[in-house]
This record gives structure tokens, sequence and C-alpha cells, in this order.
């Protein structure tokens, strides 16, 4: 039955045509081929869809999360808007605006504490009262009156603090 082709069937078969019973190799050469391009072209699409997430990563951005995020929700939900947000802050510099805030917190606290001592009556360590800063009203007093003696022969006006 190999021996003898069909009568309506041409002397000359293309090469890509098998006989009954053996491998197709165009059918496994073109399934790799299919099989490499959907694994290198997701592998593509994910890259590139990472790519505003490895560029605020590799910058050290204060951003970062919110860069990942974006791009995590342009992957889930194909809206692009969110991808081109991601991208453009992987790129800009935003202050950092939270340290300077956290050291005028720590400041507060401290001043807050000195206080709070102070309320209570307690000495706190490097805390100075009122009345090591002002001068006593008297010292004032005397001390204008020398300063207008030496001076000038009329009096000045007297101090009163």
């Amino acid at each position: 039955m190999a021996g003898s082709p069909h009568p309506v069937a041409s002397s000359h078969v293309p090469g890509f045509i098998t006989t009954p019973g053996e491998t197709d190799i165009l059918l496994a050469v073109t399934a790799s081929l299919v099989v490499g391009a959907i694994l290198g072209l997701g592998l593509l699409f994910l890259r590139l869809h990472t790519l505003p997430e490895r560029i605020a990563h590799r910058s050290q951005k204060v951003q970062f999360q919110v860069v990942a995020i974006l791009c995590l929700l342009a992957l889930f939900t194909h809206n692009h808007a969110f991808w081109f947000g991601a991208l453009v802050l992987a790129f800009i510099d935003l202050p950092d605006f939270g340290t300077p805030l956290r050291q005028i917190a720590g400041s507060l606290e401290r001043i807050a504490g000195a206080g709070a001592g102070r309320l209570r009556g307690e000495a706190t360590p490097g805390a100075v009262s009122k009345a090591e800063v002002a001068p006593r009203p008297e010292a004032v007093t005397s001390r204008v009156e020398r300063e207008a003696a030496s001076s000038s022969g009329r009096p000045r006006a007297r101090v009163e603090a």
C-alpha cells in the first residue's frame, strides 16, 4: 500500500508533507517557535511593565512604593494611565518633607517634655528658668542710672521692668 499513491495525486510531493506514521518536522519546529515567541514577548512585556519600578528602585526614590502600586494597578487593570503616571513619578525627584517634619516633631516633644517638668516643679537637665535668664529689675535700673550719670549730665528716663 505504501508503494502506490493515489491515482489523482501528482508525482511531485512538497518536502513538508510527511508520510503516514512519521514525525511532522514542520509542526514541531512551528510549535517550538510559537512557544518561544510567546515566552519571549511575555518576558518583554513584564520587563517593560516593571520599568518605572526598576528606575525608582535604582535611584532610591522616596515615592518607590507609590510607583510600585501604580505599576501593579496598570498590570491588573490594563489602564495605561497608571503606567505613565508611574513612569513620570519614577523620573521626578520629590522633596523630602518627612525628615524635617520628624525633626520638628522631635524638637517639639523635647520642648513639651521640658515644659511639663517645669510645670510640675521638677528640674530638667539643661532647662533654664526665667529667673536665671531675665535680669532683676533693680539691677537694670541701677545700670541705666550709672550709664546716664557717666555719659551726660542730664539723667535718662528710668526703666522699670
